[in-house]
């Protein structure tokens, strides 16, 4: 457990919090406990508490202009790999003492943790316990391996792709994400031979010339060995957003992390920030 005490201790805390309040404030069940709606009116309270105690530690424990502690990021398996920690070298060299945890993938459900710094998420969350902003767009088009290509040719419309070339995408069960149920309606009738569940499995296999996939240009365009198929036909645009739960929001570490991660999209070639989207 993170708070590093045994279940019992924090039932026995926890009942006595409920006796000072006059209220029962979970449910405690085989499958867990689940807050009920006096716990739940409780939260703001409980998290407005934590991040003044959390500011507070901080001002005490770090020196002038140092970030100490640990962030804890949320993000996608393409966001976090190949744009996120690739973009933090300047920030890691600015705060050396700060520990990075970042956690990535492209599940949904990966996403609704509360225990988090900030999440970067290809759906939109509703929470009134967070502040969510639009933090950047980006394309999705298709790209092959010159060998593959050699071999299999390059198609010339939808139809060749769907009848003749092999696809590569998400594996259909574990895809639980809306924005990237999209391969059915960019390709109608066409099945992915090669599925994985993550970005990185897509961009191996696409290397290797398996097939071709469906990647972010910001991967496929740094890739020399692949290129483009069928640009005018299939170019997908999605967005990215970021969440940030109102107890840490004003957290200095926060803070900093929110300012490199605003260098981070907006210097980005391949990715489209809210005020660079204004004129496309």
């Amino acid at each position: 457990m993170r708070l590093s005490l045994d279940e019992t201790t924090v039932s026995r805390r926890l009942s006595k919090l409920e006796d000072s309040f006059g209220a029962r404030l979970f449910d405690r069940g085989r499958g867990g406990w689940t807050l009920t709606e006096a716990g739940t009116r409780l939260v703001p309270y409980a998290e407005s508490i934590d991040s003044e105690f959390m500011t507070a530690v901080e001002e005490v424990s770090s020196k002038r202009g140092e970030l100490s502690g640990s962030l804890r990021v949320i993000t996608t398996d393409g966001f976090g790999a190949y744009l996120l920690l690739p973009g933090l070298q300047a920030f890691h060299e600015e705060h050396p003492t700060l520990r990075l945890e970042v956690s990535t993938s492209t599940r949904h459900s990966a996403t609704l943790e509360r225990d988090f710094d900030a999440a970067i998420t290809l759906e939109r969350p509703s929470s009134a316990s967070a502040e969510v902003q639009h933090l950047t767009d980006y394309e999705l088009r298709c790209y092959a391996s010159h060998s593959y290509l050699e071999k299999h040719a390059t198609p010339g419309g939808l139809e060749d792709l769907r009848r003749d070339h092999t696809i590569i995408w998400y594996i259909d069960a574990l895809l639980d994400v809306e924005p990237l149920r999209l391969i059915d309606a960019l390709v109608p009738g066409s099945r992915a031979m090669i599925q994985t569940n993550n970005i990185s499995g897509h961009l191996s296999a696409v290397r290797a010339g398996l097939g071709i996939a469906l990647l972010p240009t910001y991967i496929g365009e740094g890739e020399p060995e692949l290129r483009q198929v069928l640009p005018d036909q299939i170019s997908v645009r999605r967005s990215y957003w970021l969440t940030i739960p109102r107890s840490t929001r004003l957290l200095a570490r926060v803070t900093a992390f929110r300012a490199a991660l605003e260098t981070i999209t907006t210097e980005h070639p391949h990715l489209f920030p809210p005020e660079r989207n204004k004129h496309r």
